[in-house]
């Protein structure tokens, strides 16, 4: 049987600053990452955009080179998924059928991409963006001739590889269920913008439509039906309409969790020694006046593999980060700070027209959150005042000539 002291599931984000942040809090025992992906640890985020457009390597997307694990005394076991958690024998059981004791689990796993339920979900062609080989089969088809693409999802992932695939000349149809994109992130300010500056790049944007079923010559995919009855004709989908947390084994386990996995605010799961971060862990955030939810960002997850590792460690801080997130598409840079459910007001700061411009989101008066397009300056400044939980004067944040760090 094997053995680790610390054994981290999961090789991405999560999963590598857990085991990077242990060797900075002095841990000394040994150390396992084992996951499910091929690849030693890589950048999630790049791959429905720079990785896809093919402006960076994989090398250059790694986190980091891989002898920098074996240097680190980490151990990685690949291309191994975990089924199941034994918490009281302190063991996991692999898929290749091994079982591996530890001291203390990490459980970094993150989620799979949430599936369309119709009928066709299964046929070739029909893409997640989720790893690297789920983008590499879709460069594989891009090259092999592939040009008119249904996107199925207006969230960040859908956007995201809809601009870039506008500059492989690809037709772009992008499918939206809700009455406009990022429903569910943003407020209608940011919504719009987005969506003329897609229908200006030559995408085929359709809102509230839904899909009845995908078609397909027996083996690949041709056509996205709607409801309505149009079917729109395709070489290639691509799905991107969330994940579903990879939680499964701790749960059968006995670990609480109903969306996700609970976690206190040192990311322990109810299970003992057992901890949990990233897109997976459901914990009461201070930006979202104290509501348990899950946050599926880099920032989040490299920030509870800390909390967790300092826990261990018996270095113990609460989590208290403030969310962040970034999207690029095209040449814009949207970078959001803090958490905009709730909001009951907002401020457009600056003219979408100039395609610069910030949304400020206040809730009973006071600023809780950002999202800035081609805005630096009040990105980095906007972040002091959501996390001073600043009462301003909406006619104040409207004043462009006022920089944000003069209104604290």
């Amino acid at each position: 049987m094997s053995q680790a002291d610390v054994l981290i599931v999961g090789t991405g984000h999560g999963g590598a600053q857990a085991a990077i942040a242990l060797r900075q809090q002095g841990f000394e025992g040994s150390i396992m990452m084992i996951g499910r992906d091929p690849h030693p640890p890589y950048e999630r985020p790049p791959l429905s955009k720079e990785y896809l457009a093919r402006d960076k390597t994989f090398e250059r997307i790694m986190i980091r080179p891989e002898k920098f694990w074996a240097d680190k005394n980490v151990e990685l076991r690949l291309s191994n998924a975990v089924t199941a958690v034994d918490p009281i024998a302190k063991e996991i059981s692999t898929a290749s059928g091994e079982t591996i004791s530890y001291g203390s689990l990490i459980w970094a796993a993150g989620g799979d991409p949430r599936r369309l339920s119709c009928s066709g979900a299964d046929l070739d062609g029909v893409h997640s963006v989720r790893n690297r080989a789920d983008v590499d089969r879709m460069m594989k088809e891009l090259d092999a001739g592939a040009k008119r693409v249904v996107v199925i999802g207006g969230g960040y992932i859908g956007l995201e590889a809809a601009a870039v695939l506008t500059k492989f000349e690809c037709e772009v149809t992008l499918i939206e269920a809700q009455d406009r994109v990022l429903a569910r992130v943003a407020g209608e300010d940011l919504s719009r913008f987005y969506e003329r500056e897609h229908r200006a790049h030559g995408v085929d944007l359709r809102l509230e439509a839904l899909v009845d079923c995908l078609e397909g010559d027996g083996q690949k995919v041709t056509g996205v039906k709607l409801t309505d009855g149009t079917t729109i004709a395709c070489d290639m989908v691509v799905v991107g309409i969330g994940i579903v947390p990879a939680v499964g084994a701790l749960i059968a386990a006995g670990a609480s969790g109903a969306n996700g996995v609970d976690v206190d605010e040192y990311c322990r799961t109810s299970l003992e020694d057992v901890f949990a971060i990233g897109d997976c862990a459901a914990h009461a955030n201070a930006y979202a006046a104290g509501a348990v939810i899950r946050l599926e960002s880099v920032q989040n997850a490299n920030d509870m593999a800390t909390t967790a590792a300092r826990a261990i460690c018996d270095n113990s801080e609460p989590y208290n980060a403030l969310p962040w997130f970034w999207s690029n598409q095209y040449d814009l840079k949207l970078q959001t700070a803090g958490l905009s459910m709730n909001y009951d007001t907002t401020v457009l700061r600056g003219d979408p027209e100039e395609r610069s411009f910030s949304v400020i989101y206040l809730r009973e008066g006071r600023v809780i959150a950002l999202d800035c397009v081609n805005r630096m300056k009040d990105y980095v400044q906007g972040r002091k005042l959501v996390e001073a939980r600043a009462q301003i004067e909406p006619e104040r944040l409207l004043d462009t000539d006022t920089p944000l760090k003069e209104m604290l």
